[in-house]
């Protein structure tokens, strides 16, 4: 992948792959490491990304009444994952060759949308995955007017349609082009061309504020509020709810949602903090003018390393269907008698010999993520 921008200018290079020189001074960034590095990275991730996003499609499509609104937003993220996984021979093949590109300008855009597309298409549906996990345990009543199918659907087209809108300006942007080196040959640019760069920088960064920044303030406000109640609730009622197993529901619903927790935290700390801190910092020093040699390398450097990792999502989102998937049959089992009042609740409120109590049972829809 090659990259230019306004105030630099890219000339032949013996041992570079881009010598850019910036208008004060010469700076050299040798990026020849990405031609093994890159390949490697893309080639992993179209492995994994095919294999497990298609066992997770073809297992939800052999049971498309056990639907429920988790296991349609888990769908709808592999379905995007196994898109953008399909693109990436063509990346593989364009660094292989040394960034010669040799598929047309359209395959080039096609190539180039479909990488943003699917990054936030994960993040939007990471995110509503989140919102529906904060709802089903810091406000359970609630979630039982939310628990349609068909609002659920139309959430996903919601989403799809979204960021579709806002990704759509790479398909202007991403073109092919020209560059010189000892030998003139055709490549596939990702951001934009010296001439559009300008117009380029606000679009890219409103893309990372909307696309990602706000997304992540959601998720983590959810998540704070979710490991608090988590915690708040269970200390106090771990030993009332037994079961016949010796298991609590809610202990089994508390590993779920711990594991849920897990997984898209370390997703957003991997795959999608690093590269919007790394590439927003990338297109900020290109637009501006006189700046340090050294600085604009380290910076270049993580950006192209952190681009791959991004990438990474597309099978790591599997993941979470496989580590959150229930393996046997529902948490209810039949309740002892002895009990009787702690099992019939997942959450209750102190309760006296006559007065009500007030709990949360499970949804009788099976789930990977309850």
């Amino acid at each position: 992948m090659c990259e230019r921008g306004k105030g630099l200018r890219f000339v032949a290079g013996a041992n570079t792959s881009l010598t850019p020189t910036l208008l004060t001074s010469s700076c050299n960034i040798d990026e020849s490491y990405k031609y093994i590095f890159l390949p490697l990275c893309y080639s992993f991730t179209f492995i994994f990304s095919l294999s497990l996003n298609s066992v997770v499609l073809y297992r939800s499509f052999r049971h498309t009444r056990r639907w429920n609104t988790s296991l349609i937003y888990m769908v709808n993220l592999a379905s995007t994952d196994l898109m953008y996984g399909l693109s990436l021979p063509f990346l593989v093949a364009s660094y292989i060759m040394r960034d010669h590109w040799v598929f047309g300008d359209f395959m080039c855009r096609l190539v180039r949308f479909l990488f943003y597309f699917n990054l936030y298409c994960s993040i939007f549906f990471l995110t509503c995955i989140s919102v529906h996990r904060y709802l089903g345990i810091c406000h359970p009543m609630r979630i039982v007017t939310m628990e349609n199918k068909r609002a659920v659907k139309g959430t996903c087209a919601i989403v799809w349609a979204v960021v579709f809108i806002l990704t759509s300006p790479i398909f202007r942007f991403a073109q092919t082009g020209y560059v010189v080196r000892p030998e003139t040959f055709l490549n596939c640019w990702d951001d934009a061309i010296d001439e559009e760069f300008s117009e380029y920088v606000p679009y890219g960064i409103i893309l990372h504020v909307l696309g990602f920044f706000i997304p992540f303030v959601v998720i983590a406000w959810c998540y704070s509020h979710v490991v608090l109640t988590i915690f708040r609730t269970f200390n106090g009622r771990q030993e009332r709810m037994s079961v016949a197993s010796g298991q609590s529901p809610y202990v089994h619903r508390r590993r779920k949602s711990i594991k849920t927790i897990v997984t898209i935290t370390i997703l957003f700390s991997l795959c999608f903090l690093p590269f919007h801190i790394t590439r927003t910092l990338f297109l900020v020093l290109k637009e501006l003018k006189n700046v340090h040699c050294y600085n604009m390398r380290m910076v270049s450097i993580c950006y192209k390393v952190t681009r791959p990792l991004a990438s990474f999502n597309a099978w790591l989102n599997a993941l979470l269907y496989f580590l959150t998937k229930d393996k046997g049959p529902p948490c209810c089992p039949r309740p002892d008698p002895n009990h009787h009042r702690d099992l019939l609740c997942i959450f209750k409120v102190p309760y006296t010999h006559n007065s009500s109590f007030k709990c949360l049972t499970q949804s009788p829809q099976s789930s990977f993520m309850d």
